[in-house]
């Protein structure tokens, strides 16, 4: 991809228009991937000037937006305090109460979540005598983190299943070899934000401690499940040996993760947080956005995930009403207040009708891609946030019904990929 055809997609994105065709350069003459970017800037700009919208992201707001994030931060820390210096003061505080959230002994911040985890399970490694670490083929690690156990942990990664869903005891229990450690992704992100049930997950831990594993939550989105389990986060966190938090997926924050278990494991942890690089000089603002997101956000996630029950309820409903055949909503009750939207077009007039809808109603209600799944098949994810709080049921109705309007204009006229 050129720089010119990059710089001319993002300028169009920052003046807030959609991208246009320009004097001599026709579209049949771009590359896929010039295509693909003018698509996403286009879809950043309509999402970006909308007036409504079911979430707004942190990692889309502009710079001067985030920086708001941290208005009012004398009330979260002592900002006399000295500043930090590779993890004392501030990160420590954070680090303190983290581990008092989660219920455990102690707690140790880290820079990525990639990290985090690494770091957590070649510790268990060496305690377990076993690199072997029991996962799902869809777990984070395996579909985005381009095979970082194997290759810089020397972990060996082995899926109990390859099931858009959680693994089950059976599964733990009739595994063909023995595993360290069982990672359990809560909520497993990519088969659908879903989680097992309370029931389902204790017998899950039951299953490998009877193989004498130890189990280890990813639980970068672990503050949202509180509602599905019913029960506290501590709780829910004491069924783990170890659990991995995210403080930007959830709560807003600029980034940065947590790993919390018990202190001789936290204090392994940190030596090698050390050799891996993520003894940051000072963390200071990324660790106030933290402490932000927990003190403002994290008391909301569950009113989020009760909403998010109305908007995909409402979704369904405006799409049979307008006609949509076989749109799907999953989970059909989401177990988080973030769900997957299926319907049966391709990626192409999908993102034209959601990019129009933005662009000339001023209500984004797709803001994120559309992906394929099969021919003529396509998923996108919907997320339900602060914004979406503003939205009644007869409104996401109504959007869905407005958007499938256009969606059969967009089909109808074969011009979905052209812009």
């Amino acid at each position: 991809m050129s720089d010119t055809a990059g710089q001319r997609a993002v300028q169009a994105a920052n003046e807030g228009r959609p991208e246009q065709v320009r004097e001599g350069e026709q579209a049949e003459h771009r590359t896929e991937e010039e295509r693909l970017l003018r698509r996403r800037a286009r879809r950043i700009s309509a999402y970006q000037s909308a007036e409504r919208t079911l979430a707004r992201l942190g990692l889309l707001a502009p710079l001067r937006e985030r920086l708001a994030l941290l208005d009012g931060a004398d009330a979260l820390y002592d900002l006399d305090e000295p500043t930090d210096l590779y993890g004392n003061g501030i990160v420590a505080a954070l680090e303190e109460k983290v581990a008092g959230l989660l219920g455990k002994e102690a707690a140790a911040f880290f820079p990525t979540g990639t990290m985090a985890q690494q770091v957590a399970l070649r510790c268990w490694a060496g305690r377990t005598g076993n690199p072997t670490v029991a996962l799902h083929a869809l777990a984070h690690p395996e579909v985005h983190e381009r095979d970082a156990f194997r290759e810089v942990s020397g972990l060996r990664p082995v899926p109990v299943t390859s099931e858009p869903r959680q693994p089950t005891a059976d599964e733990i229990r009739g595994f063909e070899e023995p595993f360290g450690a069982l990672m359990l992704e809560l909520p497993l992100r990519d088969a659908g934000y879903v989680l097992p049930t309370w029931e389902e997950l204790t017998e899950l831990v039951e299953a490998a401690r009877e193989r004498d594993a130890v189990v280890h939550f990813d639980g970068a989105r672990l503050w949202e499940t509180t509602v599905h389990f019913g029960r506290p986060l501590a709780e829910i966190a004491d069924l783990a040996d170890s659990v991995y938090v995210s403080f930007y997926k959830s709560l807003q924050a600029f980034g940065g993760a947590a790993l919390a278990g018990p202190k001789s494991l936290i204090d392994e942890a940190k030596t090698w947080r050390h050799r891996y690089g993520g003894a940051v000089f000072q963390q200071f603002p990324t660790i106030l956005s933290a402490l932000a997101g927990l003190e403002h956000e994290l008391p909301r996630l569950p009113e989020y995930v009760t909403h998010a029950r109305v908007v995909a309820a409402a979704l369904r409903e405006g799409f049979a009403r307008a006609g949509v055949p076989w749109a799907r909503v999953h989970p059909e009750v989401p177990h988080t207040f973030d769900f997957q939207v299926w319907l049966p077009y391709g990626v192409d007039e999908l993102s034209e009708a959601a990019i129009r809808q933005s662009e000339e109603t001023g209500t984004a209600l797709f803001i994120n891609p559309w992906d394929e799944k099969g021919p003529g098949l396509s998923m996108t994810e919907v997320y339900v946030r602060a914004a979406a709080l503003e939205w009644t049921a007869d409104d996401v109705r109504a959007a869905a019904a407005d958007f499938a309007v256009r969606l059969r204009e967009v089909a109808g006229q074969g011009t979905g990929g052209a812009r």
